[in-house]
């Protein structure tokens, strides 16, 4: 079944190219494109799109806001922002209102494609300047937390390299686990920061969740 995969973005020429690459993609189906977020919020759900690729710059209506209305009303999907902003405040203002990745609009069509897969798969893809800055917000001094929230040594070591991009098949190589035995860190990680997705854990361990 071809991944469903929408596009919402105000400049017609960038809407257009990366249109015309996602309806030439295998295994990629395109649901359509909005130049706007009240209309993406007003059709989305009735396409139900498993990737959004949103711009942040959106008139009106934020792409930040829209994320969050969109994510209320499709809790599944994965949001990837895509826009010519790289300040660490509106990446982690994008990523607390629930989007999945956050890619440079400078990125190629091959970058573009990997995060659409990459999202898909449960992945946070990132630009490197991006991902950089998420890492050092996480390496900073960690708030103190309850006795039942303290991550074990090893679960910081799992989620330091989710924090990096590490798939769940490169942190069971780098720390010589098998996968499920990641996915169950992952999951008690989960549980302990009172989180449901890779990002949310990343922002709360930083303390940049409330």
């Amino acid at each position: 079944m071809n991944l469903k995969v929408a596009i919402v973005e105000d400049d017609l020429r960038w809407r257009t190219n990366v249109e015309q690459l996602l309806r030439e993609t295998d295994g990629l189906e395109f649901v359509g494109s909005f130049k706007s977020g009240e209309d993406a919020i007003r059709d989305l759900p009735v396409r139900r799109p498993q990737v959004v690729l949103m711009d942040i710059n959106l008139p009106k209506m934020s792409g930040v806001e829209c994320t969050r209305q969109l994510r209320e009303l499709l809790p599944a999907v994965h949001i990837v922002m895509l826009t010519v902003y790289d300040d660490s405040d509106r990446i982690f203002q994008a990523l607390q209102m629930g989007a999945s990745g956050y890619l440079l609009k400078r990125a190629s069509a091959d970058e573009i494609l990997q995060a659409i897969e990459d999202v898909h798969r449960g992945g946070a893809p990132m630009s490197a300047y991006i991902a950089r800055k998420v890492v050092q917000s996480f390496q900073r001094e960690m708030p103190a937390a309850k006795s039942d929230e303290a991550l074990s040594k090893r679960e910081t070591e799992v989620l330091g390299y989710v924090a990096r991009g590490y798939s769940d098949k490169e942190v069971a190589e780098a720390l010589g686990l098998t996968p499920s035995t990641v996915r169950s860190y992952l999951k008690n990680i989960y549980a302990k920061l009172h989180v449901h997705s890779r990002t949310q854990a990343i922002l709360k361990a930083s303390g940049r969740n409330s």
